[in-house]
């Protein structure tokens, strides 16, 4: 596995854009960065904190969780999804084939140990731009990924120690949810890719691995990495056939931090659809 960038806060949301380059947030210390294929880094979006997800827009720019549900292109700003209320927030996100956007709601700061838990949401923002809640009840929501044949979603919620399927709808709607896996009271399942032939792959915040899951619910696969807090992966490469890890500064030396890393692929990975939101 190789370090290809290093000395941020909570890295999250990595995204592969289509010429190879990969898109990541910095949580706590703000931005969202681009690292292109030679190495260098460059931001994208500036200070925005909080952001938790995200993905490409079939209109250009990218769609940014946070305090809201953005989409960002050539300077401009168009709100997808906006919170309720001050202390409602938006982590995790993804796409489904035909560019519906599932992001799930925080209604804590999952960072402030001392911050009072409350469940949050489920939302779906539909092709019109339209929005509705399709599943109430989760803990702390993190990763999303629809799998090849588009009839399930997986839902990691880090505090129910799970990653959720749920039966999926031609309309996106959702029902029977089931874990697809969950871990001991120490499982930390955090961000979550689908791989071509279904497998769900797993960052573990706590545990400095990556698990891949069988459609089936079996640990497939086991992956160290070299610092415990790991946030997220996607894939990317020719042929969807690397795995990139990203990780926090939480249990990593110093001259670390959070980093991102790439690795070659056990599998090769699923196509995550763009966006394809036009508000009315």
């Amino acid at each position: 596995m190789q370090r290809l960038t290093q000395g941020y806060g909570l890295v999250e949301g990595p995204t592969v854009e289509p010429d190879g380059s990969l898109v990541f947030s910095d949580v706590v210390r703000g931005g969202v960065h681009r690292l292109r294929p030679d190495g260098s880094v460059e931001v994208v979006v500036e200070h925005r904190r909080g952001v938790g997800g995200i993905a490409l827009h079939a209109g250009g720019g990218h769609v940014v969780s946070g305090r809201n549900i953005s989409w960002k292109r050539d300077g401009e700003t168009t709100v997808l999804l906006d919170r309720d209320h001050e202390g409602m927030s938006f982590n995790d996100l993804t796409t489904d084939p035909d560019g519906r956007i599932y992001v799930g709601s925080l209604l804590f700061d999952p960072l402030d140990a001392g911050s009072p838990r409350q469940a949050g949401n489920l939302h779906l923002i539909d092709l019109d731009g339209s929005s509705r809640v399709v599943h109430d009840d989760v803990r702390l929501t993190n990763g999303m990924g629809v799998s090849p044949d588009g009839t399930s979603l997986y839902h990691s919620d880090t505090e129910a120690h799970a990653v959720w399927r749920y039966d999926r709808a031609a309309d996106g709607s959702l029902s029977n949810r089931r874990p697809l896996h969950q871990w001991d009271e120490r499982g930390q399942p955090d961000g979550l890719a689908v791989a071509a032939d279904g497998s769900v792959w797993v960052a573990m915040a706590a545990s400095g691995e990556v698990v891949g899951v069988g459609p089936d619910g079996d640990v497939v696969a086991t992956i160290a990495v070299e610092v415990p807090m790991v946030t997220s992966v996607c894939f990317g490469g020719e042929g969807l056939a690397d795995l990139y890890v990203v990780t926090g500064d939480r249990g990593a030396p110093a001259d670390v931090g959070g980093a991102v890393y790439r690795m070659p692929a056990p599998v090769p990975g699923l196509p995550v659809a763009p966006a394809r939101i036009t508000p009315g």
